[in-house]
């Protein structure tokens, strides 16, 4: 059973795996805003299509004639607010909307790479290791031989899924982790075994305190999306209050840069929740914009895009009566199919829970925090002890490295 293990393949947790949707290197950063606002995922693919390349059989450029088509990255909704948020983006926003989408690509290389379906999956779990989050991988299937190998050029909003005559899907930390799991007792005893134990707790964090400015809080933002990890939000005692998680912000929209530029880290996490901003919080972001004369942001942003949070600001600036404000305190941001937020009228739907970090103690077993990390769709759990203070983190790469170990005993 084990040697059987041993010789999986990309291509066996592919399966049933939806195609990626595509935006083009040429696209604006306004055209990336707008394909993340119409998705259900969360990141975008970035492809850069050199059609007077040739292509080689295997489909990724060096003679044999076609086209040549490679994904070079990704994009989310956290890398449009990060990138808004700046100075210049504020001052200019209009023209930062209009800015080519390779300035909110990661400048770390290598987080997307082409594989093969018959890439082993050691080989990927080692990738992933090396710092690779998403393999490309081709999806094979009967209708791609006969398919035309000449698509048509994309345009830089195209969501085709179809490059190099064949549709294509990625894999991720979480997509290995859930194949992991599912063959779990092949490890024992691995998976019984506290995370203390097994060394995989890592000291090495990101934290802001909680009555920190939000906007001190950018960098830390953008290096947690690019570690695949979250920003603790703690108390002058070390004491974990919540997070400020890219898997929350990404299912927000714009606007929310003007909530970085006003509020503290604490309520940048009330003002992000899954219930949409608290009133007094929506007030609060517009008099500060206005008293640092910001008001055109949200007025790009709202004109730009169907932004929940944007609308949600202009009607609170606009409000001038008893009658206006009551309307306005009545109506609160719902989850949309796809994440993000849309307008309802009840108030009493709102969550007004702050942003819950998930957390673990030392002595939790490696599958317990597995379960835990894949049920909450993030791909890290913090760490604490008894009284709340933060021990570290532990992530699927952390795990993956023990797995990894394992499988050569299994060799």
């Amino acid at each position: 059973m084990a040697v059987s293990f041993l010789r999986y393949e990309v291509s066996d947790l592919c399966l049933a795996k939806p195609a990626l949707r595509s935006l083009s290197a040429s696209a604006t950063v306004a055209d990336a805003l707008e394909a993340l606002k119409t998705s259900d995922d969360n990141f975008i693919s970035v492809w850069d299509c050199n059609h007077s390349k040739p292509k080689s059989l295997d489909g990724v450029g060096g003679g044999g004639g076609g086209q040549l088509c490679r994904c070079v990255g990704k994009v989310c909704m956290v890398d449009v607010i990060c990138y808004l948020s700046k100075d210049d983006s504020l001052t200019s926003p209009s023209a930062a909307l209009q800015a080519p989408v390779s300035e909110i690509l990661t400048k770390t290389p290598g987080h997307v790479m082409h594989v093969e379906p018959s890439c082993s999956l050691r080989a990927a779990i080692d990738l992933i290791l090396e710092g690779v989050q998403n393999l490309v991988v081709p999806i094979r299937t009967r209708s791609n031989s006969r398919r035309k190998q000449h698509p048509k050029p994309i345009s830089a909003t195209s969501a085709t899924t179809i490059h190099n005559g064949q549709e294509f899907c990625w894999l991720t930390q979480e997509d290995v982790i859930r194949f992991l799991l599912n063959s779990i007792g092949l490890f024992s005893p691995l998976p019984a075994m506290s995370i203390d134990s097994l060394g995989i707790i890592s000291t090495d964090i990101l934290a802001i305190n909680y009555h920190s400015s939000a906007s001190s809080a950018l960098q830390l933002i953008s290096r947690s999306l690019s570690q695949q990890t979250s920003v603790a939000v703690v108390d002058t005692d070390g004491v974990l209050i919540g997070e400020i998680s890219p898997f929350t912000l990404a299912c927000c929209d714009e606007s929310v840069a003007a909530a970085i530029t006003t509020l503290s880290a604490g309520d940048l996490m009330s003002y992000i929740d899954c219930g949409g901003p608290p009133e007094h919080l929506v007030k609060t972001v517009m008099q500060r914009l206005k008293e640092r004369k910001l008001q055109g942001v949200l007025e790009n942003y709202s004109l730009s895009s169907s932004s929940s949070y944007a609308h949600a600001l202009m009607m609170t600036s606009s409000s001038s009566s008893d009658e206006e404000s009551s309307v306005s305190s009545n109506t609160t941001l719902r989850p949309t199919r796809s994440g993000r937020y849309t307008r309802s009228s009840s108030y009493s739907a709102r969550m007004v829970r702050r942003a819950e970090a998930i957390v673990c103690h030392p002595k939790s077993s490696l599958v317990a925090v597995m379960i835990q990390a894949i049920a909450h769709r993030v791909n890290y759990v913090w760490v604490i002890e008894d009284d709340c203070s933060v021990v570290g983190i532990v992530t699927f790469s952390g795990m993956l490295e023990v797995f990894r170990e394992h499988l050569e005993t299994m060799g």
